[in-house]
């Protein structure tokens, strides 16, 4: 919070890191959120390293790469998020060393994400591991019991569902391992409830969430061979689910895809849109909302997410 409240004064940079589904990107987001609120002379940008990698190409490509600078260094708050992304990308961090000097000589913000400590990132440069030290590194935990009620409440209200309190209980008590199956579980009892118009109890919400209960683990696959059996359930192949065709079936079974391996991986957007061809992570971000939504309001597509989800807990 010290950090929302008072931009390039304390903890600069902040290196935020943490495991897959605690919630990092929405952290960003809120942060950012808080500066613009209270700060509306600020400038606050919020950027995931894909996105920032396939501007600096862009930038390289089309002689623009002036225009690119000003972009990230005449900003007060730079947020970039999945910065183990960088790795292996000597350009592109040599780029962001002299962002973040820019950046960091005249006092603006840097606020940092990853899915691990800057040491443990491989061929990430020494001089940038140095860089982020010169802040707060610390890590974003799995919430607790009280944490996991409040998240569970704060979306249901944010979704307009009207669910019992012994209902969140039940699933904050059960769901423990991060907010992104936290807010899953929430989702498909919802779901249910709606396309069958119904009020959930905690009865109802033990047998949909079966699986998750009996703590269950995705038998071991490669992210390709997860895609694979994805795609033959949904009646496709893998060349079309990575393809460009936009006709609505193949739309709809890749979006239910891109939500069946957010929910069953610990993959990031930008990691699931590379496995599905190499598409923009909003893409991904798009495709789960949209899942979110019609799963509430199409019974067969609640299914087929439903049936997937067992399939690949129980197998």
């Amino acid at each position: 919070m010290r950090v929302a409240e008072t931009p390039g004064r304390s903890y600069n940079p902040l290196f935020i890191y943490g495991s897959a589904g605690l919630g990092k990107t929405h952290l960003l987001h809120a942060i950012g959120y808080y500066v613009h609120e209270h700060y509306p002379d600020l400038e606050v940008r919020y950027i995931s390293t894909e996105t920032f990698l396939n501007e600096y190409v862009d930038g390289i490509r089309n002689n623009t790469m002036t225009a690119f600078k000003r972009k990230y260094r005449e900003v007060d708050v730079l947020l970039i998020d999945d910065i183990q992304f960088m790795q292996g990308k000597e350009g592109l961090q040599e780029e962001f060393f002299h962002t973040f000097n820019s950046l960091h000589g005249a006092n603006k913000q840097i606020i940092i994400s990853s899915d691990r400590v800057p040491d443990a990132i491989p061929t990430l440069e020494d001089r940038l591991r140095g860089r982020f030290r010169w802040g707060l590194i610390t890590d974003v935990q799995p919430p607790d019991m009280e944490t996991r009620l409040a998240i569970l409440r704060n979306k249901a209200e944010r979704d307009g569902t009207d669910i019992s309190s012994d209902v969140l209980e039940f699933i904050a008590s059960n769901v423990t391992s991060n907010i992104r199956e936290l807010e899953g579980a929430l989702i498909r009892v919802t779901a249910y409830a709606s396309l069958n118009r119904i009020t959930v109890d905690v009865d109802l919400a033990k047998n949909l969430l079966s699986e998750l209960l009996t703590k269950n683990a995705v038998k071991p696959r490669t992210n390709e061979q997860l895609l694979k059996e994805i795609a033959d359930f949904v009646g496709f192949s893998v060349e079309d689910i990575k393809g460009k065709s936009r006709q609505r079936p193949l739309v709809t079974a890749r979006q239910t895809a891109m939500y069946v391996v957010r929910e069953l991986t610990d993959l990031s957007y930008p990691a699931i849109a590379r496995l599905f061809g190499g598409r923009d992570h909003t893409t991904v971000i798009h495709a789960v909302e949209k899942t979110n939504r019609v799963i509430k309001e199409k019974k067969q597509v609640y299914e087929q997410v439903t049936e997937l989800v067992k399939k690949f807990k129980t197998s």
